[in-house]
């Protein structure tokens, strides 16, 4: 597996997740355009990944597919690796996520990654419309297992897809008569639980933990992927990465306005009023309730938001605290604008390297 060295002057590896904003006022074209500028924007300042989430029926997003906006930015930057974080398993059928993503593979060898999680992306009504049972995280071990076997032709005899191949892969490089690839998406577990922390560890893979909703117990998940963790022929030792929620600016005052834009999102969802990312005045205008400021002032304080040195601090004492290879940091406020010009401060800060000119926009 291809794990990065710490970035720059950070003692960590950097990394961006874009949760495909689309703040109201702007067309979904808008949003996968801003989405499709910050994938660039990393890329140019040597972030290790740029990874995307799986979403359904959410105003603020117009990502509903990682899958397919991978695809678009293969042709759009040269170094990052590009994932899903994630792809919601339960939700999709194991083959064809095998079958997309050794597409994916085959298009950038080397470069891509699939991050698994569990829940349904979205409410209960669009989950059920995604043909989701109510038991449908239960299978997600099992669904896992098919997936990975899928992705390496490695059913063992007597399995009932034994000889069902997913395409492209090992098999149809056997078929014909050409050399298997050398590379495979990368495979990760995501969660924000003891539960995928422990699958993780148990499956020897990398663990991927979202900060970013709530007060999850970051601490006590690395203790159990780490003591749970069994080396695989894909990992000798735990591998980890923290994602969290950022918004960076030169001007404090301005990042905790964009943070502000993210928390209304999340106290409208809590009220099934659907998330969307309102303007920083309309959210500053709105009469809360105290029940309901506790809830903003909760979110945005869990957010890493200031000045690049004020976050930095911060990523650093999580760091020391949770002892995590990567840190990955999730931008999706009402402002496109910020989300770029903050992973830029970052890079600043930390003197990642610029990499290359920026490659010609792809013709809209």
């Amino acid at each position: 597996m291809q794990f990065g060295r710490p970035s720059g002057t950070s003692p960590f590896t950097l990394s961006v997740l874009s949760a495909g904003g689309t703040g109201v006022g702007m067309t979904a074209g808008e949003g996968l355009e801003g989405t499709i500028s910050l994938a660039r924007a990393a890329d140019q300042r040597g972030y290790h990944r740029f990874w995307m989430s799986e979403h359904h029926g959410m105003g603020a997003t117009s990502v509903s597919s990682p899958p397919l906006m991978i695809a678009r930015l293969i042709a759009e930057t040269r170094n990052l690796r590009l994932g899903a974080g994630g792809v919601m398993l339960p939700n999709h059928a194991p083959l064809l996520i095998a079958e997309q993503f050794g597409m994916l593979e085959a298009l950038a060898p080397g470069r891509i990654d699939l991050g698994l999680g569990r829940a349904p992306g979205t409410d209960g009504a669009t989950a059920a419309a995604l043909r989701r049972g109510a038991e449908a995280n239960d299978g997600f071990p099992q669904q896992v297992l098919e997936l990975l076997g899928f992705l390496g032709d490695v059913f063992p005899p007597g399995h009932p897809y034994r000889h069902v191949h997913a395409v492209p892969g090992p098999w149809q490089a056997k078929e014909n008569r050409v050399p298997a690839s050398l590379t495979a998406p990368e495979v990760w577990v995501l969660g924000s639980s003891p539960y995928s922390a422990q699958l993780a560890g148990q499956l020897g893979r990398p663990y991927a933990f979202a900060l970013q909703f709530g007060d999850a117990d970051v601490d006590t998940a690395m203790r159990l992927y780490r003591e749970s963790f069994r080396p695989s022929d894909i990992l000798a030792e735990p591998h980890t990465l923290v994602s969290v929620p950022a918004a960076i600016s030169d001007d404090p005052a301005e990042a905790k306005r964009q943070a502000a834009t993210s928390a209304m999102a999340m106290l409208r969802m809590f009220r099934s009023e659907g998330y969307l990312l309102l303007p920083p005045d309309e959210v500053e205008a709105y009469p809360a309730t105290i029940q309901e400021r506790q809830i903003l002032d909760a979110y945005i304080g869990h957010s890493f938001h200031g000045t690049a040195a004020a976050v930095a601090d911060r990523l650093e004492a999580l760091h020391e605290r949770t002892g995590v290879d990567e840190v990955m940091l999730v931008v999706g406020g009402h402002s496109a604008a910020l989300d770029q010009r903050g992973i830029t401060l970052i890079a600043d800060h930390y003197k990642l390297p610029h990499l290359n000119e920026p490659l010609p926009a792809t013709a809209q």
